[in-house]
């Protein structure tokens, strides 16, 4: 009978530990380009709008990383995206971003690079109500 109740036990951690690594984790991408690239665009103005002293200011250029990240690895295969204005100009802009965290990940974004994602930004918005 123990034998039993331990087996079951067994099978029962495996399917909760599989069930729970198959769901998304909150604030992923949602597979829906336009809807991504606009999440994506208010999170990274929110992050750059910080100002340069303060407290969140680490967490938020780690939450910019990885939705670069996300971003990336989600659409830079698919073929169909690699033609629009949008794509490009998005992939510009966090290539530009990324660039400047990984060469200088202690360093406050310059205000010439801010004012240039934030032109870029609202090209691709504009592109995307046009591709729409």
């Amino acid at each position: 009978m123990r034998r039993f109740w331990s087996g079951l036990l067994a099978i029962a951690l495996v399917v909760v530990i599989g069930l729970t690594g198959c769901s998304s984790p909150p604030g992923a991408l949602s597979g829906n380009y336009r809807q991504d690239t606009l999440s994506v665009i208010e999170s990274l103005r929110t992050s750059l709008s910080l100002p340069n002293d303060s407290p969140d200011q680490s967490a938020a250029q780690a939450d910019a990383r990885g939705k670069i990240n996300d971003f990336f690895a989600r659409y830079r295969r698919n073929d169909s995206l690699l033609k629009l204005g949008s794509f490009t100009t998005m992939r510009t802009a966090l290539n530009s971003l990324a660039g400047h965290y990984s060469s200088y990940p202690n360093r406050p974004v310059p205000q010439k690079l801010k004012d240039r994602l934030e032109l870029e930004f609202k090209q691709v918005e504009a592109a995307l109500k046009r591709e729409a």
